[in-house]
């Protein structure tokens, strides 16, 4: 999937509404996920992007390549007799917190998100609307292997934003985030066919 620029991502906000953050202080970060068109799971095609002001109030925008999809064994597999989670597009203000995923530091769901239950156990991922529901799940923003040689999700993800490259660096924004803004996160799911790529 391309990486689209800080003025593409700011325009498919603007047109939906949906509040960009940018503070007074360094780090005020717009923690953005991109779902790609592809509906064929167990690929990390998804990008999980951050916007912020660094030290010198400059913009910069960081890519972290991702899934915000479950992988394909949940999805054959699921935990919950309903069907595996898929979050839904949207922004959820103040959802996530510095916390844990297992044995180690994550982001954690703290607050409602909403989502739709792909209940088939197919090789495909169903994002059926009328099995919209709204929860905390423990969709944590977690990572994949340590060493980041993952290459397909498999188990990685029953739901959650699950970054493959690049996550201690993830963290260290959060980090810095905390200390101006407080621990605790925004997050906006977007899909790649948003955005002008043109």
């Amino acid at each position: 999937m391309f990486k689209p620029t800080i003025q593409q991502i700011k325009g498919v906000m603007a047109w939906k509404g949906y509040t960009f953050f940018d503070g007074e202080k360094p780090y005020d970060l717009n923690i953005i996920g991109i779902r790609s068109l592809s509906n064929i799971p167990n690929s990390f095609d998804d990008w999980i992007t951050v916007i912020f002001r660094d030290d010198n109030c400059i913009e910069q925008i960081e890519y972290f390549p991702a899934t915000t999809d479950p992988g394909l064994y949940w999805l054959k597999n699921p935990m919950n007799v309903n069907g595996t989670a898929i979050m839904c597009e949207g922004q959820y203000r103040g959802v996530y917190m510095i916390g844990r995923h297992k044995d180690y530091k994550a982001l954690e769901q703290i607050g409602p998100i909403d989502f739709i239950r792909d209940y088939d156990r197919d090789s495909l991922l169903d994002f059926d609307s009328s099995r919209r529901e709204r929860g905390i799940i423990k969709a944590n923003i977690h990572r994949a292997n340590k060493a980041g040689t993952s290459t397909q999700v498999d188990k990685w993800s029953a739901g959650c934003q699950v970054i493959v490259r690049g996550f201690d660096e993830f963290m260290a924004l959060c980090e810095k985030g905390s200390k101006n803004y407080g621990n605790s996160f925004s997050y906006t799911l977007l899909n790649e066919c948003d955005l002008d790529v043109s």
